[in-house]
């Protein structure tokens, strides 16, 4: 029990003589030693029979930094119909809503009806395709930047059994004259969109006033008017990327394809600001800037290849319509 007491420390105040106190103070202070050392191996053992501490600390997943949010996220495009019918922008605008915040509202309709929306200051960017009309609108001062972004082509279809003879024909123009001459059933967009402005102005160039007889406006998109020709058994004009889109689901052949004529350009314009003070100016920067970006023009390259087996649409950016053999 004495030894008990020497456990505890400041052994030099303990009464006795001086050679107790210093075998005493010696044995006092071997015991502590050994105390704390039973003490520790007793505090590992308990920490063993627990969860261990890992010695560097478990990787975490690290999720996506977010981009910070616009002051306006809010940003309406004004598009043809045939950027949706593709499929071109069901992959590029959740990638571009990603990298910049900005939460887009598609509207999508022919190039003419997308233009009047941005003359009225309902849009704020544009993705468009018809060129004579994107230059008057520059012209009349509705948008401060029109920058090429990609470029298909437009194609005759129809049925196979091509009553008008069109197959391998390599002017556009013989092709209408051939159409108007057998007068077999044609399929106009009539919507005033780039692919029904460039369909009027080959009848025009052509010299033929198309016959009501055996010429129909339908006022539809480009899917679902090749769905109506194909029902009709009947010709019509459209861009490359819709056709193949819905190629299988239609029963037309492409007859007529590669008169320079028939290429198919399209520009992405931001919307003048001071037609009103609702046009989301930033926004509509960014999104134009998206397009020509050299990543996204990477996935235009890349885009339909897999399903198709060839592009649907050909980046341009940088490029000039000249270049291109545009008028």
């Amino acid at each position: 029990m004495k030894v008990a007491l020497h456990v505890y420390p400041r052994l030099q105040h303990r009464v006795g003589r001086p050679s107790e106190s210093r075998h005493i103070g010696f044995l006092g202070t071997t015991l502590v030693v050994a105390f704390l050392m039973a003490l520790t191996l007793l505090m590992v053992g308990c920490s063993s029979s627990a969860t261990p501490v890992p010695l560097t600390p478990a990787p975490t997943a690290t999720a996506t930094p977010m981009p910070p949010k616009p002051a306006n996220p809010e940003l309406i495009l004004s598009s043809t119909t045939s950027t949706r019918d593709s499929g071109l922008l069901d992959v590029l605008i959740p990638i571009f809503q990603q990298k910049t915040g900005y939460q887009v509202k598609p509207i999508y309709s022919g190039s003419g009806a997308a233009m009047a929306l941005g003359q009225k200051g309902e849009a704020d960017v544009l993705l468009v395709h018809a060129p004579d009309s994107e230059v008057t609108f520059m012209q009349g001062g509705y948008g401060i930047s029109r920058r090429l972004v990609m470029h298909n082509d437009f194609i005759f279809v129809g049925p196979a059994s091509d009553p008008a003879g069109i197959k391998g024909t390599t002017s556009a123009l013989d092709a209408m004259k051939k159409l108007a001459a057998t007068e077999v059933p044609f399929y106009s967009r009539g919507d005033d969109s780039g692919t029904d402005q460039l369909e009027k102005k080959l009848w025009r160039t052509a010299g033929i006033t198309p016959d009501r007889a055996w010429y129909f406006e339908a006022g539809l998109g480009m899917g679902d008017l090749l769905r109506v020709a194909s029902e009709k058994a009947a010709y019509t004009i459209t861009d490359r990327a819709t056709y193949l889109a819905n190629q299988k689901t239609v029963s037309l052949d492409v007859l007529v394809q590669g008169d320079p004529s028939l290429l198919n350009v399209y520009h992405v314009i931001q919307v003048n600001p001071q037609l009103s003070t609702l046009i989301n100016a930033e926004g509509a920067r960014a999104f134009a800037d998206f397009m020509v970006d050299p990543a996204t023009q990477l996935l235009i390259s890349k885009f339909g290849v897999d399903t198709y087996g060839q592009p649907l649409f050909f980046p341009d950016a940088g490029k000039t319509e000249a270049g291109l053999g545009s008028k």
